[in-house]
């Protein structure tokens, strides 16, 4: 069996690093907004197919479940692949960056034409009740595009600057 690369090893770290700030930083977004979020195990509106992840995470999803992902079977198509039959999922705590943030208000800047720039924000349909997202202060929604940058950026010190993308039904019967 070869040796680990050296830089893949790093960047698992890294990732595992990101993964533990992007929790503490959503569990307080969850706690502030508890009253409105329906999400709870078994709910399953978000876990979609056909979400890709950059294979950094895609290989911290291998490392850590080798023996699910060579033997068992993908969730059926429609769900998630890593949905068991009660709707929770296998991976819950090696789960990529875009579950650890799903049902929380999110918030982005988009670029218009002509160069400005407008905020947009949404929300799970089943956590709408409560204070209409679009005047929620700023502090108080997740912010889209900080950490994704962060996993491209490292994703791009992997790949000689390509920022791969792998469909997280691909992972099963890897090897």
């Amino acid at each position: 069996m070869p040796e680990p690369d050296p830089k893949w090893i790093s960047a698992l770290g890294a990732v595992a690093d990101l993964h533990a700030e992007v929790d503490r930083l959503a569990d307080r977004l969850y706690a502030l907004h508890g009253a409105r979020l329906h999400c709870e195990r078994g709910c399953r509106a978000c876990c979609v197919d056909g979400v890709t992840v950059f294979a950094v995470e895609a290989e911290n999803i291998r490392r850590h479940h080798a023996m699910r992902l060579a033997q068992a079977s993908p969730h059926p198509e429609g769900g998630c692949a890593f949905l068991d039959g009660a709707g929770a999922c296998r991976i819950y705590r090696h789960r990529p960056y875009v579950c650890r943030t799903q049902g929380l208000p999110l918030r982005w800047i988009e670029g218009r034409p002509g160069g400005d720039a407008v905020e947009l924000r949404d929300i799970c349909p089943l956590n709408e009740t409560g204070d209409p997202i679009e005047t929620l202060p700023p502090d108080t929604c997740w912010t889209i595009g900080p950490f994704e940058g962060r996993l491209a950026a490292l994703q791009a010190t992997l790949d000689g600057g390509t920022l791969r993308r792998v469909p997280l039904r691909s992972l099963f019967g890897c090897r």
